[in-house]
This record gives structure tokens, C-alpha cells and sequence, in this order.
């Protein structure tokens, strides 16, 4: 044996050099924290994206310009869609509070029916932009453009596909802790892009049409 192993305290005791038992954490904290982390980087990578647009969003090289491509009837309803998706996912997070199964998945649904929405208006405008010859490399302005609002829509497109996913994990084990906790995740992610689309809509649309 070494001198390590055979140290003994004052009260005969051998010394412990590691806890018996674990300290208690809240349940599901950790997933909470990490991914209140994980939004923090992303709001790091929409506010480069937003500064990017900032600097270059008025070098048309000579192209078109805001007012020659944006139509706000379109862009605003595309922002109600959003909108009221958020609302209808509000729903969803009180109905599992509740306890109610079969109403969740039900506001569940009309959230992933609005983000497809959402989407489908995007995917039109992005198809009428690139028809009309306004490419992203046609200038810088439009670069910028499709790097931003691109970005957002493959968020939304990844949280209507983990909106199905929890749809199908609830459908299978319920409203338990894990999955509510997986739709508490959720929310964050689905009201952080919101509230990044508004600023897409101030700052790209409205101000670019008052350019």
C-alpha cells in the first residue's frame, strides 16, 4: 500500500477525496439552461446578419431597389401568419398545462398549418424576386436580402419539423415531464422567431421602402 492509502484522520476515519453522493438539481434545468444559451448564439447570428444587412442594404449596383421588388400586402400578411401562430402555439402551452391532450395537439396543429403558411408565402416571393432576375448575386443588397430571410425561414422550417416531431412523441407518451419540457423549448424558439421576424419586417421592409 502507499502512503495515500494508508493515511487515516485523527478519528480513525480513512479521508474521502470525492462527494458520496451527487448535489440535487432540479430536474430538466440543465436542458433549460442550455438552451436559453443556445438562443443567445443565435441572436449573435442574426445581429451579424442585421448588421451585414445595415451596411450593404443600400448598394443596388445599379439594380433594383426595395420599392421595385417589395410587396408589403404579401410581406404583411406573411407577418400575420407568424403572429398568429404564436398566438395559437400560447394556446397549445395553456391546454398542457391543463393537461389536455387531445387540445394541444390540436393548437399544435393549427401552429404547424400557419408556419407551413408562413413558409409557402415566403418560398412565392423568393420564387417571384428570382423570376424577376433579383438574384442574390445581382447585387449586394440583394444578397443580404436572401441571407437574412433565408435564415429565418430555415428556422422555421427546422421548428415545424420539431413541431411534428413533439406531436408524434405526445401522441405516443403524453403530456409527461420530458415532452412538456420539450414544448417549453419549444416555445422559446418559436416566439425568439417571432419577435427576430418583426425586425425583419421594421428593419428590411418597411425602412427599405423608405429608402
Amino acid at each position: 500500500m502507499t502512503a495515500a492509502h494508508q493515511a487515516v484522520l485523527s478519528d480513525g476515519t480513512s479521508p474521502v477525496f470525492h462527494l458520496q453522493d451527487e448535489p440535487h438539481h432540479p430536474e430538466g434545468s440543465s436542458t433549460m439552461l442550455g438552451f436559453w444559451i443556445y438562443l443567445m448564439s443565435d441572436c449573435l447570428i442574426f445581429a451579424m446578419l442585421f448588421a451585414a444587412f445595415g451596411v450593404l442594404g443600400g448598394a443596388y449596383a445599379a439594380g433594383p431597389a426595395p420599392k421595385d421588388l417589395f410587396d408589403l400586402k404579401l410581406v404583411a400578411l406573411n407577418t400575420a401568419l407568424l403572429l398568429f401562430s404564436s398566438i395559437t402555439y400560447g394556446f397549445a402551452m395553456l391546454a398542457m398545462v391543463r393537461g389536455k391532450v387531445s387540445q394541444t395537439q390540436a393548437w399544435l396543429a393549427v401552429t404547424g398549418l400557419f408556419g407551413l403558411g408562413f413558409l409557402g408565402v415566403e418560398f412565392y416571393e423568393f420564387r417571384h424576386l428570382v423570376h424577376e432576375g433579383a438574384t442574390p448575386q445581382r447585387s449586394a443588397f440583394l444578397s443580404s436580402f436572401f441571407t437574412l430571410v433565408g435564415t429565418h425561414g430555415l428556422h422555421v422550417t427546422f421548428g415545424v419539423i420539431w413541431l411534428v416531431t413533439l406531436m408524434i412523441q405526445v401522441a405516443r407518451g403524453g403530456l409527461t415531464v420530458a415532452n412538456q419540457r420539450r414544448l417549453m423549448c419549444l416555445s422559446m424558439f418559436w416566439h425568439f422567431l417571432d419577435v427576430i421576424w418583426i425586425g425583419v419586417f421594421t428593419f428590411v421592409y418597411l425602412l427599405g421602402m423608405l429608402r
